[in-house]
């Protein structure tokens, strides 16, 4: 596994943006969603980015790991707190959430070695 989240993560950014450009309404429209979504209410924040990157590990999606790894240590997030939810992914994924909830370790590890807090 030579995945590399930190720049993944960076990638990633970069081709939303230029999706945005191709695409301004439904980008923007998903941008909003997700501003709405994630900001503090009855759950915090770092709760809901925890729910997130145990659904982005149930169906799979190596981008959104990135993501929700990513932000769910910028809402400040702990290493225990992380490991715990990919638990709870495993155990409502199976064997598949196994894989990606250890790919959401090495990515959990590489952002926490680029002092990405």
């Amino acid at each position: 596994m030579d995945k590399q989240y930190p720049a993944y993560y960076e990638q990633l950014t970069g081709l939303m943006g230029a999706l945005g450009k191709e695409i301004p309404g439904p980008m923007a429209g998903f941008g909003q969603l997700h501003k709405q979504s994630m900001t503090d209410g009855a759950l915090s924040a770092k709760a809901k980015e925890l729910i997130a990157l145990a659904i982005a590990i149930t169906v799979r999606c190596d981008g959104c790991i990135a993501y929700h790894v990513h932000d769910a240590l910028q809402a400040g997030a702990t290493r225990p707190e992380i490991v715990e939810a990919i638990g709870v992914a495993i155990l409502m994924g199976g064997g598949p959430s196994t894989i990606y909830g250890s790919e959401a370790l090495m990515a959990l590890e590489q952002f926490e070695a680029a002092g990405k807090r």
